[in-house]
């Protein structure tokens, strides 16, 4: 069966991006019961920014070319490394074992929160290649940054999501569902736009319990 894993990275307890990925995952193991499900809360559970040691085990992968994931601890040697790597050893077994990578993320100032961009370095390492599993990321804006928008060009959440998992881990099936215009409820500057938030959540909401659906009939199909 197959494995999901669902991150979380918003600050809020009640957010639409965690609403997103809950929609996904409800409807995921109602598709796969008994498969395999797990989950962090990136924000409630940080991990910790990467040290020195991390780095010298990633020079240490690229000077002896290791690159099959299995071979990764090979390249741990000192006693901060292996404690650097016991950082790791949870989050990237999990990343590996997973077909479906589910992650919520809000927009903060532009880009990606700092909770999730932590995981990301702790689980990525030169040359590493994840081709062939699935991402879905269930996000959420405060203004609108949809093609033609004035706002398009300040989008480095969407854009650097995609460029990340295409040029790092040449991973090309990443599906992208977003709430938008979410500073509307609150801003009275955006209040005229509350419609069309409003519409932007109840589409993503759609969206994302069919893409759930459509990943549950592909992985069917091929298993």
């Amino acid at each position: 069966m197959p494995n999901l894993l669902h991150l979380d990275s918003s600050a809020r307890t009640a957010s639409f991006s965690r609403d997103l990925g809950a929609r996904f995952a409800r409807r995921w193991r109602e598709a796969y019961p008994n498969g395999g499900y797990t989950y962090r809360d990136l924000t409630r559970e940080p991990i910790p920014p990467i040290g020195e040691a991390w780095t010298q085990i990633c020079d240490t992968m690229l000077a002896e070319q290791i690159t099959d994931p299995a071979r990764y601890r090979e390249a741990v040697r000192t006693p901060a490394q292996h404690r650097a790597w016991d950082v790791v050893q949870p989050l990237l077994d999990e990343l590996l074992a997973a077909d479906v990578v589910l992650i919520g993320v809000p927009m903060y100032n532009f880009s990606v929160p700092a909770s999730l961009k932590a995981w990301i370095d702790q689980v990525t390492f030169p040359r590493m290649n994840l081709a062939g599993k699935r991402f879905v990321v269930a996000g959420a804006r405060g203004g609108s940054y949809v093609e033609g928008a004035p706002r398009a060009p300040y989008d480095h959440q969407e854009r650097y999501l995609r460029d990340f998992l295409a040029g790092h881990f040449a991973v090309q099936d990443v599906r992208f569902v977003h709430a938008e215009l979410t500073n509307a409820r609150l801003d009275p500057g955006l209040a005229h736009l509350r419609d069309r938030h409003t519409a932007s959540v109840t589409a993503a909401l759609t969206r994302i319990e069919a893409i759930a659906s459509e990943l549950a009939a592909e992985l069917e199909a091929v298993s």
